[in-house]
């Protein structure tokens, strides 16, 4: 019997999707995007299949008529799409994603950690109490932006909250380009309020620190209490690592989403573009200034001092950015640095390799 390929295939000019079957990857996000990537060709002998979980002791990956788990890939991430080859799945390939969350990895060792990929939406999560923090929520939504991924702020436990517009207006000073939404988290509000980013076929993360919801809200998303959560300290706020891997989970409304542990540390790097785009304010006075190459700290004629005297970026502001920026240029360089000891210890060990093989 002759396999149909077409579901896999980018659909014909006159195509609709009505005439498409509605296949197990078409419910884990497969999109043109990806589809683009592959031939019939490739098709023969693999499958594409979905980084669902990332274990120590390997990769969950599903796809149609496809459940199981593979061998560790340090390559890969959640969210990956794979196509599979089962005869040997060391080999299979991972497809060219359409976003992709990095950070720093905790401790001295200087390397990357990859969060997730092809993620549509960022719900940026905090809550109305000790825990908000602006911050934080800057880093997170710097993160969306450098992945090119659409950031939302999402604000927990308003049903709690005396002052909720206070939380309001602090968030949506992060960004004009970030929508802000508030939600009671353990009732219907996260399906309505958030339904316009939760469309079939689309992938949405939850990040946050420990404690403000996150898994309640997916919990909400998906109508069911699959998902353990957990109270948070009355003294201050602070939550408990409930989740403990990430994972994607299909929700009844059609969309995948991927509930993550809270993050302890979220340091950035290669992350300039985003933090450009978060502090616009700031990158587009600096068009202005003096110096091209103005650090905005006691630089006669710089603009952007000039807009803090004024009033119309806060110290506090200008404050987190340098902070952000410092911290996004020592990274990148510390992996860079790492990234060429890495490839000349290459070159030292394959030159020994080339003298053994000659000298037997």
């Amino acid at each position: 019997m002759r396999r149909d390929y077409s579901e896999f295939l980018p659909p014909s000019p006159g195509g609709t999707s009505a005439t498409r079957t509605f296949s197990t990857i078409d419910t884990f996000g497969w999109q043109p995007f990806f589809a683009q990537q592959i031939s019939v060709d490739d098709l023969t002998a693999t499958a594409p299949a979905r980084v669902t979980e990332v274990h120590r002791n390997g990769l969950h990956v599903v796809g149609d008529g496809l459940d199981l788990t593979l061998p560790p890939n340090p390559e890969a991430t959640v969210g990956d799409w794979m196509l599979l080859d089962p005869a040997a799945p060391q080999t299979s390939r991972i497809l060219e994603r359409k976003s992709l969350i990095k950070r720093r990895a905790p401790g001295t060792d200087r390397r990357v950690q990859l969060i997730a990929a092809n993620i549509d939406t960022i719900f940026v999560v905090s809550s109305c109490n000790q825990d908000f923090n602006v911050a934080r929520l800057e880093r997170y939504v710097a993160l969306a932006l450098e992945a090119g991924i659409t950031p939302v702020i999402v604000l927990t436990k308003a049903d709690l909250c005396g002052d909720v517009e206070r939380y309001v207006t602090a968030a949506r000073g992060v960004s004009e380009l970030v929508p802000v939404v508030t939600i009671d988290a353990r009732g219907t509000e996260p399906r309505e309020k958030l339904a316009e980013w939760c469309a079939p076929g689309r992938t949405v993360a939850v990040l946050g620190s420990s404690g403000v919801g996150k898994s309640t809200i997916v919990n909400a998303l998906a109508g069911t209490l699959s998902i353990e959560t957990g109270a948070i300290r009355e003294d201050d706020a602070k939550g408990r690592h409930t989740t403990t891997r990430r994972q994607l989970h299909v929700v009844s409304g059609g969309c995948v989403v991927l509930d993550t542990p809270g993050m302890r540390e979220l340091q950035l790097t290669d992350a300039a573009a985003g933090i450009d785009d978060l502090f616009s304010d700031i990158s587009g006075l600096s068009a202005q200034c003096r110096f091209n190459d103005c650090r905005h700290m006691t630089e006669p004629g710089c603009a952007v001092l000039a807009a803090v005297e004024a009033g119309t970026i806060a110290a506090s502001r200008l404050g987190r950015w340098r902070k952000l920026m410092n911290e996004e240029a020592h990274n990148s360089a510390s992996l860079a640095e790492r990234k060429s000891k890495d490839k000349s210890l290459g070159k030292l060990i394959r030159a020994v390799q080339r003298q053994d093989k000659r000298r037997y």
